[in-house]
């Protein structure tokens, strides 16, 4: 069961992150608790289950990114885990997840790279591609940024 507490934490952790050295004591100030009672109670959320996960939206255009692309790869279904664990350390990656592939559709590693324009994003893929040893993968060019939202649960009151 949540309390009040909870529904303030909840409602702050909904948005946007403090830019800030220390964004969760920026946020737990905001509800006056501590950094730490802040972060047990997200931890104690998290481990009943009431929030699933904690994520972070790149804003890629903002933070200076002018060109993006889903690089599908066709990756052995014995080396999914550690090719995904290896291209997604990539700092130029924001993203990388598998996919079961479909009837028409062989990709089932996808990577999410950023770069200053499209023949930098080709640049890095192809980078990846000699560090796993994968050739058969494809480009998907982002071509508009829609708005990001996250669900609202709690509004501050």
């Amino acid at each position: 069961m949540i309390d009040k507490i909870d529904k303030k934490i909840i409602s702050i952790i909904q948005g946007d992150l403090p830019l800030d050295l220390k964004p969760f004591a920026v946020m737990a100030r905001q509800i006056d608790l501590t950094e730490q009672e802040f972060l047990d109670r997200v931890k104690a959320l998290k481990k009943q289950g009431v929030m699933r996960r904690f994520g972070a939206t790149l804003r890629h255009q903002e933070a200076g990114y002018k060109s993006n692309a889903m690089v599908a790869w066709n990756v052995n279904p014995d080396k999914i885990d550690t090719t995904g664990e290896t291209l997604g350390k990539f700092r130029e990656v924001s993203h990388c997840y598998h996919r079961m592939p479909q009837k028409d559709w062989h990709y089932n590693l996808f990577t999410m790279v950023h770069g200053g324009n499209h023949e930098a994003c080709f640049r890095i893929a192809e980078k990846m591609s000699r560090v796993v040893s994968i050739d058969d993968y494809i480009l998907l060019f982002s071509e508009k940024e829609f708005k990001k939202t996250s669900m609202e649960y709690f509004y501050n009151e």
